[in-house]
Parts: structure tokens; sequence; C-alpha cells
């Protein structure tokens, strides 16, 4: 690819510990371009930490980066996926049809499956109610006359098993052990093989990026003050090696999360004071701020990304009325904090 920034997105195999094999696999139109999954060999089979996005190119990859190590996608006996993302999980759904494997996922991933698996359920619909709350019918009606209601996908299944609290997980050379990290989603999960000194992230700390917050179809009532708590509970842990969803692997979790933590800190700050100086709605905060590491104005964000910013900031606007810094109160349905 040229660019070092992009080398892990290369494909293959990559030992990343002993017994354990990052295999990123392509993602289409996406700016996250690439998701990891993990391969950890335990006993004659194989455990995927995720599955990719369920398409030809990912597949073809897989099997490929599998290949490599002597394996097939008929050796996964099992898939934990973090979190109940296209990007994560519909792969192990289409392996497991024909292959047989277990998938697990976390409990409160069920509610976001419900609506995904609803004959009534229609893309983004969660986004859209979301934007008209909090003031951004421009961008919600940008979006509603983008949306194409095709044939409905029905890659979305139920897993074979629920992971609701802090479990170990039965594997038989390997001690694994599933964490729950509600804030990307409300039942994300983190798996951790502690006398390895691994920690695989999914996209709870990612080393490049802030992940987004509550991008799902059943949110809590505050997912950003969920992931800030889902942070603080990783940072308390043994400090391990981060291996994240997107991105390379890199040494320090803790590192990691001290700067995501230190980010929505200033997050916080500056979305407190576009208040005070008059913005009213999510809509009207998120246009006063400046986004990405370029602080590039809201106009010049693609209507997906403004939609993002939107929903990011009624996240922080959110938390800082539970932290009593700032007052909300509906006027015709649409949310205004002062």
């Amino acid at each position: 690819m040229g660019d070092p920034r992009y080398e892990w997105m290369e494909p293959g195999a990559f030992e990343v510990a002993p017994g354990v094999h990052r295999i990123p696999l392509p993602l289409p139109n996406d700016g996250l371009r690439a998701v990891n999954v993990y391969a950890i060999a335990d006993g004659d089979s194989l455990t995927l930490v995720d599955g990719g996005w369920a398409l030809e190119e990912s597949r073809a990859q897989l099997v490929a980066a599998l290949a490599q190590i002597g394996a097939g996608p008929g050796d996964i006996t099992r898939f934990l996926v973090t979190h109940a993302h296209r990007d994560h999980y519909t792969q192990a759904v289409a392996l497991r049809r024909e292959y047989g494997s277990e998938v697990l996922l976390g409990e409160e991933e069920r509610h976001t499956l419900d609506r995904l698996m609803s004959p009534e359920h229609r893309s983004m619909d969660s986004q859209l109610e979301l934007l008209a709350e909090h003031g951004a019918k421009p961008v919600r009606d940008t979006l509603l006359s983008l949306r194409e209601d095709g044939p409905r996908n029905h890659i979305w299944e139920k897993p074979d098993a629920w992971i609701n609290a802090a479990s170990d997980l039965g594997l038989t050379d390997r001690s694994l052990r599933a964490l729950p990290t509600p804030g990307h989603t409300r039942g994300h999960l983190v798996f951790l093989e502690e006398q390895a000194g691994l920690m695989f992230a999914g996209d709870h700390v990612l080393p490049h990026i802030t992940p987004s917050i509550g991008f799902e179809q059943a949110p809590t009532a505050s997912p950003l003050r969920d992931y800030l708590a889902s942070l603080r509970l990783v940072r308390g842990l043994p400090d391990m090696r981060l291996l994240p969803a997107h991105g390379p692997v890199t040494d320090s979790v803790h590192d990691r999360v001290d700067e995501l933590l230190a980010h929505h800190d200033a997050r916080l700050t500056a979305t407190a004071a576009v208040v005070a100086a008059g913005a009213s709605t999510a809509y009207e905060a998120a246009r006063a701020l400046t986004w990405t590491r370029r602080e590039r104005a809201f106009d010049d964000l693609d209507v997906f990304n403004q939609m993002m910013a939107v929903l990011e900031t009624a996240a922080h606007l959110d938390v800082l009325v539970l932290q009593d810094e700032l007052g909300a109160q509906r006027v015709e349905g649409v949310v205004h904090y002062s």
C-alpha cells in the first residue's frame, strides 16, 4: 500500500503471540478499510475473535490467510464476537451456516439483533429518530433521500449462546475470559488472555481513532457514560498488549485508554463551552465544534459523518446533563440544552 499507516491492512496471517494470528479482512467503501480478526489455536481447532463482514472478498482473504497457518474455515469451532456490527458479526453467521461453528455474543446485543431481524426494520431507523430528536432535520432529510430500501439482508441471526457477565470461556489449551465493556455498543465484549497479557479489544480501545459511541439500533440512555465507565474498568486491570479490531497491535492498553479518557474530557469541556456560547441543540453544538484530527468544519463532512457528529455531540451533552453541568428540556419533540 506504500503508506506505513496502512501496513496493518496488508492481507495475510500475522503471528502476534504464540498460537495467535491477526488476520486483516477488507471492508467495502468504508473509512476503516479493514477489520482484524484473530485466530487462536486451541488443540486441533481454531477459535476466532470476530468474523469480519460477509463479503466474497472477505471470505477469500480469510481462507487464504488460514491456509498460511495450515487451516481452513472448517477448523473454526467457535467465533467469539465482540459486538453485533456487521463488520464483526455477519461473516461468523455465514460460516456457521456452512460449517456449524458456534457463535457467541454479548447478551445486551439482543436488543439490536431483535430490531435488525424484525420484518419492519429499515436501514438507520434509530439514527433517523435520534437526528430528529436532536434538531438535525437537514441531516435527517438528506439521509432519507439517500436511503435505499431494497431486499432485506437476512444474514442477521441470533448467536448460539449469549455471554451476560464476566466469565471464563472453556478452551482446551488456553485460558480466555470475556468481559462486558458497554459503550461502543451496549453488549460489547473484550476477551482477555491474562496469562499471556493479551486483550482482544474489538472496537472498545482502538490505537488511532476514537470509537463511535452508541451507533446501534437500540442504544442505552447514555452510551458515553457507559463507555467511559468501561474505559476505567479496563484501566483498572493489569496492562496488556492491545489487539484491536482496527489498526496495528500496540504494547499498552493503558497508554491508549489514558489518551481516550483525556480526549473525552477535552470534548466535554468544548461541548459545554459551545452551549454557553448559545448552541441549544446537539445539531447546533455539532456545527459549532470541529471534527477529526484535522479540525474540519461540520459542513465539510459527508452526510454520514455529519450524522455521526450529531450523535456523538448528543452523547457528550447527555453526560454533561448527568453531571449537572447542563439542563435539558424537550420542546416540540426536540431536546434543548442550557
